[in-house]
């Protein structure tokens, strides 16, 4: 097969190829001998309209040139044919006829054909509505390989953001029953935010509570994410005493300074609770307060230290409050993905109009938080979130 030489252009790109359908042999000789100088470009020649299906779906012909006239079978019924094959339907269709009736050309048109010659045509002009028509259809492949490259693409990539938003699920800690029964609920956004949280106990008597929400979707914010949430896991951050959430923030802070970690910064809220005493320590970064719900009590007491999120500034101090938790004590810590989202007339939900959603204790099952997101999803019509809903409820026994 001669590929095309010389500079490129769109009906270089790709090998032309022309068949003609048409039962007089000497058109057929007469036609190749018009393209037999072209080496840009391969002709193929059918005799008998009866092949000419099976012909093309081999060939792959760029145009076809289809004859009027055929014993039979009429050569619209055939272009007829083409145009609802699905290899065929696109491929340019050149009715050739001895007639100049206009009539003849309108149905032509009707049929499907996309151009009409009456043979035996000029070879200049032959060849410039064979180019013509070719690179119509060529561009047409091209824009079509790249749609599917890019659809393959998205494939790709909605596979790996899943496979992301797994792992990063399965980081996350198991619910707990005991002096402090803990439950989540967690979502990851379509396209992977950087939401993670977690819990545990440092000693028989001291718990500690976290949720970060690092700026910005995708692989490199989950990235950050799961960097983050091993640090505090591992405790892997120096001599920093993890009861203390100012210095946990501070260290944070240093070691997470967005210039180092292509500038992505995140919000948290740190907590720590002892058992003994009932006092909750805690501090946050740019990040939504904590809502305490006091036994009985309808409001929430909102537990937030001002200050920038965690790696927006070197040496950023922060500052850190207590407060007491009676028993049977409710604390939700969550992302702003859990309000953050539009009501139906385009007016945006705010953190005043959530908490009352969390006002009365919620059913204790498995799916008791479940029925918070179900309520915001309702609220915005969509079960897709545009951020990660992360929600974290502690109840003190």
């Amino acid at each position: 097969m001669t590929e095309l030489t010389g500079p490129e252009t769109p009906e270089t790109r790709h090998l032309v190829r022309v068949l003609l359908v048409d039962d007089q042999r000497m058109v057929g000789e007469a036609v190749r001998r018009m393209l037999a100088d072209e080496d840009w470009l391969e002709y193929s020649y059918c005799q008998k309209p009866e092949e000419a299906i099976a012909l093309a779906e081999t060939f792959k012909p760029t145009v076809i040139l289809q004859d009027l006239v055929m014993p039979g079978i009429d050569g619209l019924s055939l272009v007829e044919q083409y145009k609802q094959h699905e290899q065929l339907k696109h491929v340019p269709a050149i009715v050739l006829s001895s007639q100049e009736d206009p009539v003849v050309k309108a149905e032509s048109f009707t049929r499907g054909a996309n151009d009409y010659l009456v043979k035996l045509p000029d070879r200049i002009e032959l060849l410039a509505r064979i180019k013509h028509h070719s690179e119509g259809y060529i561009h047409l492949l091209e824009r079509n390989a790249a749609f599917e490259a890019l659809a393959e693409n998205q494939r790709i990539l909605a596979g790996e953001l899943a496979e992301a938003a797994d792992y990063v699920r399965s980081l996350l800690p198991a619910p707990t029953e005991g002096a402090v029964n803990i439950r989540w609920d967690f979502e990851s956004c379509s396209s992977v935010g950087g939401d993670s949280f977690g819990y545990r106990w440092l000693d028989e008597d001291n718990l500690i509570i976290y949720l970060l929400d690092v700026c910005g979707h995708g692989v490199g914010a989950a990235l950050l994410s799961v960097s983050v949430m091993n640090a505090l896991a591992n405790e892997s951050l120096g001599s920093v005493d993890f009861k203390q959430p100012n210095a946990v923030l501070a260290c944070l802070n240093d070691v997470f300074e967005m210039e180092r970690h292509n500038n992505m910064y995140f919000t948290m809220w740190y907590g720590v609770y002892n058992r003994q005493s009932g006092e909750l320590r805690y501090a946050s970064a740019g990040h939504p307060p904590a809502l305490l719900y006091r036994a009985g009590q309808p409001e929430p007491e909102c537990l937030v230290t001002p200050a920038m999120p965690v790696g927006t500034m070197p040496g950023l101090p922060f500052k850190e409050k207590t407060t007491h938790i009676g028993l049977n004590d409710r604390l939700y810590v969550y992302s702003d993905g859990v309000y953050e989202v539009q009501y139906q007339d385009g007016r945006e939900m705010t953190l005043e109009d959530f908490m009352p959603l969390l006002s009365a204790p919620l059913n204790t099952g498995p799916n008791g938080l479940r029925e918070i997101r179900d309520t915001v999803a309702a609220i915005q019509q969509s079960d897709i979130f545009e951020d990660d809903f992360s929600l974290v409820e502690l109840t003190f026994q």
